[in-house]
């Protein structure tokens, strides 16, 4: 008798506590919740994972008539698909690993005005004890149901692979039917730019964190003709898939043509700019493997600025993203090599080490040409100028935009140390890199900075031909139709039997005509709806 007074006793003063523990509300239709066992993690399960509990559950002012305990396992479900009450889809997505909360549930979060007869009656108020034992998470990853990940282990770290970049893994794939089609038990590398057995290999992997195991569902349409060998049409493909690391490689012209693969990291966090006096080796190989090209060693590395016309400016825009010390493997295509490169090969990779490099303007450059004779920095521009030009005229030249007369400038746009004759010549030269550099942003159509280098030429010299001629082009690219028959004029006043000029002048003319025809329609329209 004392024993049983003794359990009533404790069940009171357990009830007792519940009730003055702090109570969260979630949502908005009267769930709420009492956390009795904090949580060891941050997470929360997200709608879709495979949920693993222990509960109990009484009325309001029952007794407990059911139990996860008396089964002697958890229950399972998959969290927000309906497998459950609302108010349990609602509750356990607040709650982390190994946390045990009580939940008090209204009828519209549970069995409502019908209830569970016989245990529950109609609009009944719930309360459960749940604990969250586990689960694995379950992604949609295409969004349709077309691929399904379920994590089996958790990967490392938070990085994922890129869109690019070269990804290790060990992989099974079967048929629904358990017959096993494709397997690499001793891991398999490829390219996230390739569908390798299947779209969902790929789409997986880049949602994946280095040493994840999962499980993948993947519906037919995700699937290859050569991957569905041996399985029953409309079945679903397995793969058990493992991603063991992956290979850092930068997009480094932003649309898949140069491409740099990570083989050794650097040092620090600094890299070369535009300009930096660099010292690497590199090996130049053909795609079948043939090397072209081999520069510099250990000992003594090929030293060089970047961009300043010596070498391709897509290998410089590479190594300009590389570390000191670093070692990469370059992947350039076609359309970025130079002639000399490469004839009927699609691309030619590199194998480079970026040995050292001081920055553009550190201490060591700046006495490097503070001692350079002002006829030898004018002819230095010169020089870059016509490298200029002569790119400009190349397949590849959408990647130098250039590059060589914004660097020609900095040799002589605030050198104050020249003689009225050093600085007629500098001044001409500083107009021909503005003016080549118009061009250069016309050809990738950016015109509103083409315009404005013209407009520092005009400024000085409101008489050059070219100048007018160049902005008058970007003014016509633009619609700015008034502001380039100005230009147009002007320039056909100074030079009426220039070509290029009077060309120009026929394309506005076609350009207002059509402006007009444009302005004659929407009139009448607007006459025939007043009528």
């Amino acid at each position: 008798m004392a024993a049983c007074n003794s359990d009533k006793s404790n069940k009171v003063n357990f009830e007792t506590e519940i009730q003055e523990l702090p109570e969260t509300v979630i949502g908005k239709e009267g769930l709420t919740k009492k956390i009795l066992q904090k949580g060891n993690s941050w997470k929360t399960p997200l709608p879709g994972d495979e949920i693993q509990v222990h509960y109990s559950v009484k009325l309001e002012d029952g007794e407990i008539f059911d139990s996860s305990h008396d089964k002697g396992k958890p229950f399972e479900f998959k969290l927000g698909q309906g497998e459950v009450i609302k108010g349990w889809d609602e509750g356990i997505a607040t709650m982390k690993r190994s946390e045990r909360a009580i939940f008090i549930i209204p009828p519209n979060l549970a069995y409502g005005e019908t209830g569970s007869p016989p245990l529950i009656p109609p609009n009944s108020t719930l309360v459960f004890d749940i604990e969250l034992v586990s689960w694995n998470s379950v992604r949609d990853i295409t969004g349709d149901g077309g691929i399904l990940k379920k994590i089996i282990k958790e990967g490392e770290g938070w990085a994922t692979p890129k869109d690019v970049d070269e990804a290790l893994v060990k992989y099974v794939a079967s048929s629904a039917d358990g017959k096993t089609l494709s397997r690499s038990d001793d891991g398999v590398e490829f390219s996230l730019l390739d569908d390798y057995l299947c779209p969902a290999m790929k789409k997986s992997v880049k949602t994946m964190r280095k040493g994840e195991i999962a499980e993948l569902t993947v519906k037919p349409t995700y699937c290859f003709d050569g991957v569905e060998n041996g399985m029953q049409p409309n079945l679903n493909l397995n793969i058990h898939l493992e991603l063991i690391s992956w290979k850092t490689v930068v997009d480094v012209t932003g649309d898949k043509k140069v491409l740099k693969k990570l083989i050794k990291v650097g040092e620090g966090y600094d890299r070369p700019n535009e300009g930096s006096l660099v010292k690497v080796v590199y090996i130049g190989k053909l795609q079948d493997g043939t090397v072209f090209d081999r520069k510099g060693s250990d000992d003594e590395p090929l030293e060089y600025a970047c961009l300043e016309g010596k070498f391709s400016e897509s290998l410089d825009r590479a190594i300009m993203t590389m570390r000191k010390g670093e070692e990469a493997i370059v992947t350039i295509s076609s359309d970025y090599c130079q002639v000399e490169e490469v004839s009927t090969a699609d691309f030619v990779v590199y194998e480079i080490k970026l040995v050292d490099f001081n920055k553009f303007l550190d201490s060591y450059r700046r006495n490097h040409f503070g001692r350079w004779t002002q006829k030898r920095k004018l002819k230095h521009v010169i020089k870059l100028r016509t490298k200029e030009m002569y790119y400009s005229k190349m397949a590849s030249f959408n990647v130098h935009q250039g590059s060589m007369t914004r660097n020609a400038l900095k040799f002589i746009q605030f050198d104050h140390s020249f003689n009225d004759n050093e600085k007629c010549q500098s001044n001409t030269l500083r107009f021909s890199c503005y003016l080549n550099n118009a061009a250069c942003k016309l050809k990738i159509a950016d015109h509103q900075e083409a315009s404005k280098l013209c407009s520092k030429v005009i400024e000085y010299d409101p008489c050059n031909v070219k100048a007018l001629f160049r902005r008058a082009q970007a003014y016509l690219r633009i619609n700015e139709l008034e502001k380039a028959e100005i230009d147009i004029r002007k320039a056909l006043k100074l030079d009426p039997n220039n070509r290029d000029v009077k060309l120009v002048y026929k394309e506005l003319k076609a350009k207002q005509k059509q402006y007009t025809q444009h302005e004659v329609e929407i009139f009448s329209t607007m006459l025939s709806r007043l009528a």
